[in-house]
C-alpha cells in the first residue's frame, strides 16, 4: 500500500459529483449538437450557391472546410467555457482564466489532477466529453472534406447539375414544410 498517496486514500465518489458531471455532459453533447448542426448548415447554404468553374471550385471548398473548422473550434470553446464557468462557481478553481485552461487541457485528455479532491471525477468526464464530442466534430469534417472531393473530381458540367438538384431539392423540401 505504499505506492498510494494519502489523498487518493481520502478520495469517495459522491452522488452529487457523478449527477453534476453527467448534467455538463449533457449539455456537452446538446452544445456540440447545436453547432455541428449550424456548422452543417452554413457549409450547405454556402456550398449550395457555389457554381463557380471548375478552376476556382477547389479554393471554394477550401474556404468553407475551413470555415467548418473554424465553427467547429468555437463549439469546442465554448462548451470548455461551460465547465470552466462551472469549476469556478463551485469554488473548484481560483478564476474564470486558469479554470478554462485547465478544463481545456482536460477536454483535450492531456492533463489531470487540477480539481480539488472533492471534484475529481470531473476530470475523467470531462474528458469523456472531449472524445466525444472530437470524434462527432472529425465525422463532419470528414463528411464536408469527402463530398467536396468527389465534386471537385467531377467535370465542370455534372458539377454545376449536381449543384443545382441538390438546390432544387432543398427548395422542394422547404416548400414542403411551410405547406
Amino acid at each position: 500500500m505504499d505506492h498510494f498517496s494519502p489523498r487518493d486514500l481520502e478520495y469517495v465518489i459522491r452522488v452529487d459529483e457523478v449527477v453534476w458531471g453527467g448534467a455538463l455532459l449533457a449539455v456537452t453533447i446538446v452544445i456540440h449538437g447545436v453547432g455541428m448542426l449550424l456548422t452543417l448548415r452554413a457549409t450547405n447554404a454556402i456550398k449550395d450557391r457555389a457554381t463557380e468553374p471548375r478552376s476556382r471550385y477547389p479554393a471554394v471548398a477550401m474556404g468553407i472546410l475551413i470555415l467548418a473548422a473554424w465553427m467547429i473550434i468555437l463549439t469546442n470553446l465554448f462548451e470548455v467555457m461551460v465547465w470552466a464557468g462551472f469549476f469556478v462557481w463551485k469554488e473548484a478553481q481560483p478564476n474564470i482564466f486558469s479554470a478554462f485552461y485547465n478544463a481545456l487541457l482536460n477536454y483535450t485528455t492531456l492533463a489531470a489532477g487540477y480539481l480539488p479532491l472533492r471534484w475529481r471525477l470531473l476530470e475523467g468526464m470531462l474528458g469523456m466529453g472531449g472524445l466525444i464530442t472530437f470524434a462527432w466534430s472529425t465525422s463532419v469534417l470528414f463528411t464536408l472534406a469527402q463530398e467536396f472531393m468527389e465534386l471537385a473530381l467531377l467535370p465542370a458540367a455534372q458539377r454545376r447539375e449536381r449543384v443545382r438538384s441538390s438546390v432544387a431539392a432543398a427548395a422542394h423540401d422547404r416548400s414542403g414544410e411551410s405547406g
